[in-house]
């Protein structure tokens, strides 16, 4: 099973890589990315200024690993990446890279909204919301 995590922040160059890495790949006709990036948001008046992921890695790996299967049983996909950050990711920065390969566009169109939904859903990852004064509070997904 594949270790879906990356510490820190998902970088520019590594989703450049991972696009790059696919153009040898001549049976696929569309591509769909999905970036989840931390916001800067206003809660109780105090800007997040950034989020620390954590997880139960081998529980939560499990969970893609379903996800993922699912997803290549209900569309036409040829290759698949999911990738969520784990601890500290500040604002502006990427936490979640989901990538899917097809040979149309329809179906790398809906997988990726399937996907994403999936992931927040059922995903056991837990984020810390941390503000400027160095105080916190535990994310709710919405």
């Amino acid at each position: 099973m594949k270790n879906c995590f990356r510490e820190g922040p998902i970088t520019p160059e590594s989703i450049a890589t991972s696009i790059a890495h696919h153009q040898v790949k001549t049976n696929i006709g569309a591509h769909q990315i999905f970036l989840g990036q931390v916001r800067a948001d206003i809660i109780d008046q105090k800007e997040v200024t950034a989020i620390e992921y954590s997880a139960h890695e081998e529980m939560a790996n499990k969970v893609f690993h379903e996800i993922r299967e699912s997803a290549f049983e209900k569309f036409d996909l040829t290759c698949m990446h999911i990738y969520h950050s784990i601890g500290l990711v500040k604002a502006g920065e990427i936490c979640l890279f989901v990538f899917v390969s097809s040979k149309h566009r329809k179906m790398v169109q809906e997988a990726i909204v399937y996907l994403v939904e999936e992931i927040k859903a059922k995903a056991p990852i837990f984020g810390k919301e941390f503000f400027a004064d160095n105080t916190h509070v535990w994310k709710e997904n919405k």
